[in-house]
C-alpha cells in the first residue's frame, strides 16, 4: 500500500476552495482533512509519502473531452501519437483525454473502436477513453451504438461537415438521435453547413482566392449558427440530448442560449483558440495562417467577448481544445496555393489550463469556474464524475499541485507536443502545473517527467449526467 499526503495548499474544486491537505491511498483519494488535523498529523507520523503544496493550488487533473491523436486527414495523420500526446497533456495538467475513434465508411462502428483501441493501448501516460464518431449511420450502426454505450463508449459524433468524408446528412443525423434518445448516448455535433461550405470554396478558389486568410472567410459563421439552429430542432424533433462541439461565433452561442432558455438538453463547448485568437491569425504572412487552419475557424476577436461572457452564464459549458496538431513544414505546407488542401487542426493540449487560468488572473472567471469549464463538467458531461474532475473520497487521484505565481511563455521552443510550431507562441501566462498525479502516480514534478507509456488505462464511461 502506497499512502501520499498532499499538504499546505488551497483545495480548489468546481463546488468550493479549502485549506485542507489530501490524503491518498494507492490510486483513490481517501480523505480531506483539515489543515493540521489529528488525522493529517497521524498520516505525516505514518510515514507517507508528502508533498508539499505550501502556496500552491491542490486542483484536479483536467479533462479534456475532445482530442484527435493520430487521426488521418487529407492524406496525413496528427502528428501526436497517443504516447506523445499524453505526455503533452500531463505536462500542461491534464490526466484524461477523451479522444475519437472513427468509423470508416463501409466499417463497422466496432472496427473503428477497436482500431483507436489498439492505437491506445499500452502508449497512453495518462487515463483515456473514446467518443465514435458515427461516418455511416445505417441500421446496423444504429444497432451497435446499443452494445457500445453498455460497453462504456456513450457519445457519438455526427459531422453536418465534410461532404464525401464524415458528413451525414438530416435524416442519418435524426436516425442516430432517435436511437441516442432510447439507449442513452449523447449526440455531438459538429455544426457547420458543409453542402454551402464547399460552394463557397469552389468558387473562392475559381477567383484565385488560395490563401489560409479564405479558409475563415468561406466557412462563415452564419453556417455554424444555421447548422447550430438545425441540429437542435432535429434534437428536439428526436428527443435527444445534443452537445454542439468547438463554438466559435456569436451567432452560435445565440442558438445555444434560446434552447437552453426552453430548457433544453442542449450542450456547448468553445476552445482556447477561439478565447485567445482571431482571423488576424489567419492572415499572417508567408502562408503562416496555415498555422492557424481548424474547423470551425478562427473568428474576428468581437466573438470573444460573446464566448466568454456565455462561459460565465453556462451557455458554454466546457472548454476543451479539439487537439489535432499537424507540422506546418511537411503537413500545412500540403495546402499551399489552396486553403482546402490544409489539415484541419491545431495543438493545444499542453496549453489549455494555464490558457485558463490566465483568464482567471485577468478576471474574466473565477478559480471555481475554471475547474468547472475545464475538469468537473466535462467529466459529468461524458459520465466520468465523481471518479474524475474533482476532489473527494472515492476519486482517483488524479491531482495537480499548481504554481499560481509561475511565470513563463508559451512556445514551440518548450512545449512538449510532437508538433514544430505553437499556435500561442509568446503569449505570456501566469500558473502552471508544478506537480502531476495520475492516480496517484507522480508523472510530471519541477520540471521532470517521471511518467511512462502504459500507465494511462481505458476508462468506461455512464451517460452524461446533465440530462433532465
Amino acid at each position: 500500500m502506497t499512502r501520499t499526503l498532499i499538504t499546505g495548499g488551497l483545495v480548489v474544486t468546481a463546488a468550493e476552495e479549502t485549506e485542507a491537505d489530501v490524503l491518498i491511498e494507492d490510486e483513490k483519494v481517501v480523505a480531506l482533512a483539515l489543515r493540521g488535523s489529528d488525522e493529517a498529523q497521524a498520516w505525516a507520523r505514518s510515514g507517507a509519502r508528502t508533498i508539499d503544496a505550501t502556496g500552491h493550488y491542490v486542483v484536479p487533473g483536467g479533462v479534456d473531452p475532445h482530442t484527435h491523436m493520430e487521426m488521418p486527414f487529407g492524406g496525413t495523420y496528427a502528428s501526436d501519437t497517443f504516447e506523445t500526446g499524453t505526455r503533452a497533456a500531463a505536462w500542461g495538467g491534464t490526466t484524461t483525454i477523451v479522444d475519437f475513434a472513427i468509423q470508416r465508411p463501409g466499417e463497422s462502428v466496432r472496427a473503428g473502436v477497436e482500431t483507436w483501441m489498439g492505437k491506445a493501448d499500452g502508449n497512453c501516460a495518462v487515463d483515456y477513453s473514446f467518443h465514435s464518431i458515427l461516418s455511416d449511420v445505417n441500421e446496423s450502426s444504429l444497432k451497435e451504438m446499443d452494445t457500445l454505450v453498455d460497453e462504456g463508449i456513450t457519445s457519438f459524433k455526427l459531422f453536418m461537415a465534410y461532404p464525401g468524408v464524415f458528413y451525414s446528412d438530416d435524416g442519418q443525423i435524426l436516425r442516430a438521435m432517435q436511437r441516442g434518445a432510447s439507449n442513452g448516448a449523447l449526440t455531438m455535433m459538429h455544426a457547420e453547413n458543409g453542402i454551402a461550405i464547399d460552394v463557397l470554396v469552389e468558387q473562392a478558389l475559381a477567383e484565385g482566392r488560395t490563401d489560409p486568410r479564405y479558409h475563415g472567410e468561406v466557412r462563415k459563421a452564419l453556417l455554424e449558427s444555421e447548422a447550430t439552429h438545425r441540429a437542435i430542432q432535429l434534437a428536439r424533433v428526436a428527443g435527444s440530448p445534443l452537445y454542439v462541439v468547438h463554438v466559435s461565433a456569436q451567432e452560435a452561442v445565440e442558438e445555444l442560449a434560446r434552447a437552453r432558455g426552453k430548457g433544453l438538453n442542449v450542450f456547448g463547448e468553445t476552445c482556447p483558440q477561439y478565447l485567445f485568437l482571431d482571423v488576424d491569425n489567419l492572415a499572417e504572412p508567408d502562408f503562416g495562417g496555415a498555422k492557424y487552419v481548424c474547423s470551425t475557424p478562427l473568428r474576428p476577436k468581437e466573438h470573444q467577448e460573446h464566448l466568454w461572457r456565455a462561459l460565465r452564464t453556462n451557455d458554454l459549458s466546457v472548454v476543451s481544445t479539439d487537439h489535432c496538431p499537424f507540422c506546418f513544414t511537411g503537413q500545412k505546407d500540403l495546402g499551399k496555393g489552396d486553403f482546402s488542401k490544409i489539415p484541419n487542426g491545431m495543438p493545444g493540449v499542453e496549453n489549455r489550463m494555464d490558457l485558463l487560468h490566465q483568464a482567471v488572473v485577468e478576471g474574466r472567471i473565477n478559480r471555481r469556474r475554471w475547474i468547472e469549464i475545464a475538469c468537473a463538467t466535462p467529466s459529468r458531461m461524458f459520465g466520468l464524475y465523481p471518479k474524475k474532475g474533482t476532489i473527494a473520497p472515492g476519486a482517483d487521484a488524479d491531482l495537480v499541485v499548481y504554481d499560481p505565481s509561475a511565470r513563463h511563455t508559451i512556445s514551440a521552443e518548450t512545449h512538449h507536443m510532437n508538433v514544430d510550431y505553437s499556435a500561442y507562441e509568446g503569449i505570456g501566462v501566469t500558473g502552471k502545473a508544478r506537480t502531476v498525479l495520475s492516480r496517484g502516480r507522480v508523472v510530471i514534478d519541477d520540471d521532470t517527467y517521471l511518467g511512462a507509456a502504459g500507465h494511462g488505462r481505458f476508462v468506461p464511461r455512464s451517460t452524461c449526467q446533465y440530462l433532465v
